[in-house]
């Protein structure tokens, strides 16, 4: 069996993305969670640019649900890849860092680095089935540079405490995560020089 095949089923096949919608929505809630704190000390027009990446997976839990049903929203869609892309290797990056930084190891942090890279590798699987258009493009462009500056001018990144101490270093990085994914969004325009309908 291809590596094609398993793809195919998992995004096509109901009861696979039932499965996955379930999945990501328990992993949605627990992220929301994990952000409470800083929620509960942030001002209020900052608290929807908080918690990236819990709102990157529900964005990506609409998407599944449309799926299931037959529908397609290519906004939706592409703040799902650009947003899980991105945060998925964000927070990967950021826990190995970590573990460098305090030269230790945690459990916490090994949990973080699993989900975040099965958030971006499922930004890959679900791409064959998502349209990419020009809306999509800007209404993404603008999610993850409007993010950026809200994490790094405003100061709302995720809280890790060795943030701080490279900010200027990692807000350079998570631009060109930005970039990078917003790149890898058009991809299929890349191969075929053209948008797909809207």
């Amino acid at each position: 069996m291809s590596i094609k095949t398993i793809i195919n089923a998992l995004i096509y096949n109901k009861v696979a993305l039932w499965i996955l919608l379930i999945c990501n929505l328990a992993g949605t809630i627990y992220g929301y969670i994990w952000y409470d704190t800083q929620l509960s000390v942030t001002d209020w027009q900052f608290v929807p640019f908080v918690p990236d990446s819990p709102t990157a997976s529900l964005f990506l839990c609409f998407v599944i649900l449309a799926f299931i049903f037959n529908k397609s929203n290519s906004v939706i869609e592409a703040l799902a890849f650009v947003s899980l892309f991105k945060y998925g290797v964000w927070a990967v990056l950021m826990n190995i860092i970590m573990f460098i930084d305090e030269r230790q190891i945690f459990l916490n942090g090994l949990m973080l680095i699993i989900s975040h890279g099965i958030m971006a590798l499922e930004a890959i699987i679900f791409y064959p089935r998502m349209k990419v258009t020009i809306v999509g493009l800007v209404i993404g462009m603008i999610w993850v540079f409007h993010n950026d500056v809200i994490d790094y001018v405003f100061k709302q990144y995720p809280y890790y405490p060795f943030i701080e101490q490279h900010l200027s270093a990692i807000a350079y990085l998570t631009i060109w995560l930005s970039i990078i994914s917003l790149l890898l969004y058009l991809w299929r325009v890349f191969k075929s020089k053209t948008f797909d309908h809207f």
